[in-house]
C-alpha cells in the first residue's frame, strides 16, 4: 500500500530539517544530498517541495526514497500536476502555432511529461502524487510562521521568485501570505532576501541546476525555542552517470537534459 499525503498543520519541537525542491526523477543527485545530509549530522524532518518525478530517468526511485525518510511533507510542483493531468497534445498544437520557433522544446517537453505519466501509472504512484496539496505550513519553537510552496504563495506555476526580479515584485509576489519565513523552488535558481521583514528562500534545484553553479542546491534547518539557523548546501555528484542512464533507456529528453548537466545552458530570466 502507498503512503498517504499529510498536509495538517503542525506545531515542531526543537528540530532539524532539511529542505528540497525540484529533484525532477533524478535518484543519482537525490542520494548525493540524502548522503550530504548524513554526513552533516542527519534531520530529523524533511520538506519536499515539488517537482519531483519529472522529467529525468528516474521518477519512481525518488519516490520511493522520499517516502522512507522521517516526518516527511511535500508540496506540489507544476510538473507534478502536469502529470498528473490528462496531457492533451492539441495544447502542444495550439502553443507550436502561436511559436512555430518552440516547436522542439514543446514536443520534447510533453514526450517528457507522457513517459514520466506511464512510469507512474504503471507503478500506482499516480494518485499519491495527485494528492500533494498546493502548501504546507508551520510554526517554529519560537513562534516563526513557515510557509512551503513550490513557486510562490498561492501558486505552483509562473514565473516564481528569482534574483532578477525588484523588491517590489518579491512584495507583491508573497503579500498577503501570513508567514515570517518562505521557502520556494521553481526557477532552479538559488535566492535569500528579505522584504518587509518575510525572509523568502528559493532553495534552487536538487537536479537541473542553471550554470554557473550546477551541482544541486538545497537547505538544512536547525530551530529552537531561542530562533533557527539556516545553512545552505551545494552537492556535487556524477552528472555523467545521469546521461549515461538516459541514453540507456533512450529517454526522450536525454538531449535537453544533458544541456543541464553539462552546465550548457542558460537561464532564460537572465
Amino acid at each position: 500500500m502507498l503512503p498517504t499525503v499529510t498536509n495538517t498543520p503542525l506545531q515542531l519541537p526543537i528540530m532539524r530539517a532539511a529542505i528540497l525542491s525540484d529533484i525532477h526523477g533524478n535518484a543519482i543527485a537525490l542520494d548525493a544530498v540524502l548522503n550530504d545530509v548524513a554526513s552533516a549530522g542527519g534531520a530529523d524532518a524533511y520538506w519536499i517541495l515539488g517537482d519531483l518525478a519529472a522529467l529525468g530517468p528516474s521518477p519512481v526511485p525518488v519516490l520511493e526514497r522520499l517516502n522512507e525518510l522521517p516526518n516527511t511533507r511535500f508540496v506540489r510542483g507544476n510538473t507534478d500536476r502536469y502529470v498528473c493531468s490528462l496531457l492533451d497534445p492539441r495544447e502542444a498544437a495550439a502553443e507550436i502555432a502561436q511559436s512555430p520557433q518552440s516547436s522542439p522544446a514543446v514536443v520534447t517537453r510533453l514526450a517528457m511529461l507522457c513517459w514520466t505519466q506511464g512510469a507512474l501509472v504503471a507503478s500506482g504512484w499516480l494518485n499519491w502524487m495527485a494528492a500533494l496539496p498546493l502548501e504546507q505550513r508551520f510554526t517554529l519553537p519560537n513562534g516563526v510562521r513557515v510557509l512551503l510552496v513550490h513557486a510562490a504563495p498561492g501558486t505552483d506555476d509562473g514565473p516564481g521568485i528569482r534574483p532578477t526580479m525588484t523588491d517590489d515584485q518579491i512584495a507583491a509576489a508573497i503579500e498577503g501570505c501570513q508567514a515570517d519565513l518562505i521557502f520556494t523552488g521553481h526557477t532552479h535558481w538559488q535566492l535569500d532576501c528579505t522584504i518587509n521583514g518575510v525572509r523568502v528562500v528559493n532553495l534552487g534545484s536538487v537536479s537541473n541546476q542553471w550554470v554557473p553553479d550546477i551541482r544541486a542546491s538545497y537547505y538544512l534547518l536547525e530551530a529552537d525555542e531561542r530562533g533557527y539557523r539556516l545553512e545552505h548546501r551545494r552537492v556535487e555528484y556524477d552528472r555523467e552517470a545521469v546521461i549515461a542512464q538516459l541514453q540507456r533507456m533512450n529517454h526522450p529528453g536525454v538531449r535537453a537534459l544533458s544541456g543541464h548537466f553539462r552546465g550548457e545552458r542558460q537561464p532564460p530570466w537572465a
